[in-house]
């Protein structure tokens, strides 16, 4: 799922990565609203707010806001940093230790979360997880793929979907444009139904719900670990 990278990376690796990390997405932004009444998968809605609150003079507001939009960008940055810090170790993987920050920070929150008061400290490092996730998956798929926000993914859809109108049938530019509007679809929907999940979950659980997409990462971060483990027995098996 993390292994492929660039022009290794097919259809399938982008579906599995966006179906998982999308579900886990939609789980942890229904969780911020629910519990925090903060969005934790993006920063455009916080810049609005920003701006209200400055304009009503409400500044101790304004300056939690940027700690929010702050949270996100040094997520996104310590994301990218791990993965060019340990792009040249003998690791198994170097997309192992952002995703391991990212299940820290969401089994730290899911953890504390019901017996603290610090709502915009819990607030903040879901927002560092979250950009931890964006930059994680832009950084694997080349871009492909984005989880944790669906603004510029249903901008990309409208254009994708009026240029299908255009193109010639059983051609190879046609079937990569459905590719590429089938996985957005997987994208959404996987957001809606981790969001959904999450919900539910959230009036009963609260925080703990977090489990929930703390499972998911460890799953999608074995994933890769157990496939070619599966696949080396299976050749020593052959070979007898």
């Amino acid at each position: 799922m993390f292994r492929h990278k660039g022009k290794r990376r097919n259809f399938t690796h982008n579906l599995r990565l966006a179906s998982m990390l999308s579900f886990v997405a939609g789980l942890v932004n229904v969780s911020g609203v629910m519990q925090l009444q903060v969005l934790t998968t993006n920063v455009t809605g916080h810049f609005a707010y920003f701006a209200e609150n400055i304009v009503l003079s409400r500044y101790a507001d304004a300056i939690i806001l940027v700690f929010y939009v702050t949270s996100f960008l040094l997520g996104a940055f310590s994301s990218s940093f791990l993965i060019e810090l340990f792009s040249r170790k003998p690791v198994v993987s170097r997309y192992v230790f952002p995703i391991s920050v990212e299940i820290i920070c969401l089994l730290l929150v899911a953890l504390i979360g019901d017996i603290t008061t610090a709502g915009y400290l819990l607030a903040s490092v879901l927002l560092f997880a979250m950009g931890i996730q964006n930059a994680l998956v832009s950084r694997i798929s080349n871009s492909v793929v984005r989880t944790t926000h669906l603004t510029g993914l249903f901008t990309d859809l409208g254009i994708e979907l009026s240029l299908l109108i255009f193109h010639k049938r059983n051609n190879q530019n046609t079937r990569k444009l459905k590719q590429n509007i089938y996985l957005k679809f997987i994208i959404i929907l996987f957001f809606f139904f981790g969001s959904i999940a999450g919900g539910f979950l959230a009036l009963k659980f609260q925080f703990k719900t977090l489990l929930i997409a703390v499972v998911c990462l460890v799953i999608a971060m074995s994933y890769d670990y157990f496939k070619i483990s599966y696949v080396q027995i299976k050749r020593r098996l052959l070979q007898r």
